[in-house]
């Protein structure tokens, strides 16, 4: 058993979707559950794409995530640089040795003629193969016939020899293609950086990669990958190809336009890290049993390739409110309160408040949204009551009149140190019980306490409002 090694692949072009973070997370879980390494490597060898400090904002994103890679562009490793733009020889090292097995050629027509070939095959209603085209010196003859690749020119490789491939996906089973699937392609660009499809082959090698884990897309181009390998005389990575992410209707690949967010905006939003991990790990992947919700370490315990669906996973905001409300649950009192807090204006951080806004939201940025409605104006200042409002149902006036003064009275008999949640509902609750119905007392308590139709029970807000407070907002209701 050879050790789990995995990675991280991304392009640097500004834009941390989820899709991608997923396949981190998977990469992840799998190296730690088998106790190996992880391995963040920046791809950005398409420098037309890439984003000034997208570099930074990946790996902001991971550690956010709580996702250490062992190796990587900050950290180094026994296979560094880890940024591919700084292995170029590296990648010429393996072109050379494509060309002295005759494998590789420099490409000996210009784009204009490549792209002419391409339209007439167009016009022919045929597809296109560049591999048709080789000149026959190229398809009969060695390395000696090809001519010296001058680093200018592109570098393509030489398809060994055109077939089916047979290969066993870890999730999709075993999968084929034929010989359409093959072709000449571009190893290097006339601007000496290498291809996807060929760097990332040299870097898994160089970096002993077991397990690529990667979308749907790429099945196509696993042939090409094969050929490569097998013109090195190379064994591949084992693959586990990832479900699609649907946008929130189930029908189409999640875009910008569906509200895909980069992940950073999770951040901002208030969701907690290990939340968002827990609710990424269920996008495509389900555990043995009906459990939704899960630490990170009990999610490498857990998590298994033979899992991952095939089907594709839908993007579900309702579901990621509750499983990152559920996470809340789990804080201390002290860390519930001081990420509360952080959100909260200074006039509003009373500690007794903290259970009230807990209840009230799914992830901290619901707290700005409730501030921001006034829905706890009341704790700072006296609201403003309608009359009318004070009425239950079709109660008489002159009986919730003498209800609320019932209410006074019961709350002066409460001394000021007694006067807590526990004790304020016993005497309302013992008073109300005496009632046709408990809304004929509670309902004006409520009201006259907060103003609002929803609001806190009255008992708790009659604690943080003090006894002094609460009897003042009565005798103003009266």
């Amino acid at each position: 058993m050879e050790k789990v090694v995995t990675r991280f692949a991304p392009s640097p072009t500004g834009f941390m979707h989820v899709g991608g973070v997923r396949t981190a997370l998977y990469a992840w879980l799998w190296a730690k559950k088998n106790q190996g390494s992880f391995i963040l490597r920046i791809e950005d060898t398409d420098k037309d794409r890439e984003m000034e400090g997208s570099i930074g904002h990946i790996m902001e994103s991971l550690k956010w995530l709580g996702l250490d890679w062992d190796f990587g562009p900050d950290n180094g490793g026994p296979n560094a640089p880890y940024i591919q733009s700084e292995r170029l020889d590296i990648y010429k090292k393996y072109a050379s040795i494509l060309i002295e097995k005759g494998c590789a050629y420099p490409d000996p027509f210009s784009e204009a003629e490549v792209e002419e070939f391409r339209h007439k095959a167009e016009q022919e209603k045929r597809p296109f193969f560049y591999r048709e085209h080789r000149p026959a010196s190229l398809s009969q003859g060695g390395p000696e016939n090809f001519g010296v690749w001058d680093g200018i020119k592109p570098l393509r490789f030489k398809v060994p020899s055109v077939k089916s491939y047979k290969w066993h996906d870890l999730v999709y089973g075993n999968l084929s293609a034929g010989p359409e699937a093959l072709d000449d392609f571009i190893l290097i660009k006339s601007d000496g950086y290498p291809t996807y499809n060929f760097a990332h082959i040299v870097d898994d090698i160089e970096m002993g990669i077991t397990h690529v884990m990667r979308g749907e897309e790429f099945i196509s181009s696993v042939p090409k990958f094969l050929s490569v390998y097998e013109a090195l005389g190379l064994k591949p990575p084992f693959y586990a190809t990832l479900p699609v992410i649907l946008g929130p209707e189930g029908k189409k690949k999640l875009s910008k336009r569906d509200g895909a967010k980069d992940l950073l905006e999770y951040r901002n939003e208030g969701y907690l890290p290990d939340a968002l991990i827990n609710f990424l790990a269920l996008l495509g992947w389900h555990p043995a049993d009906d459990r939704e919700i899960f630490t990170k370490e009990e999610l490498i315990k857990v998590f298994d390739i033979d899992r991952i669906q095939k089907s594709g996973a839908q993007m579900n905001a309702v579901k990621l409110d509750w499983i990152n409300k559920e996470h809340i649950k789990k804080l201390s009192p002290a860390e519930l309160e001081k990420n509360i807090f952080i959100y909260l204006p200074d006039d509003y951080r009373n500690p007794k408040i903290v259970p009230i806004i807990a209840e009230r939201i799914s992830k901290w940025g619901d707290i700005k949204e409730i501030i921001g409605a006034g829905e706890l104006d009341f704790f700072l200042k006296t609201p403003e009551i309608r009359k009318e409002k004070l009425v239950f149902k079709n109660v008489p006036l002159e009986k919730i009149l003498n209800n609320i003064k019932l209410a006074i009275h019961t709350l002066e008999a409460i001394k000021e140190k007694d006067f807590t949640v526990e004790n304020i509902k016993n005497a309302l609750m013992k008073m109300a019980d005496t009632l046709p119905s408990r809304g004929e007392i509670l309902h004006p308590v409520r009201f006259a306490l907060s103003g609002r139709d929803k609001s806190p029970d009255p008992f708790i807000i009659a604690e943080i409002l003090g006894k002094n407070e609460t009897i003042s907002r009565l005798q103003k209701a009266i």
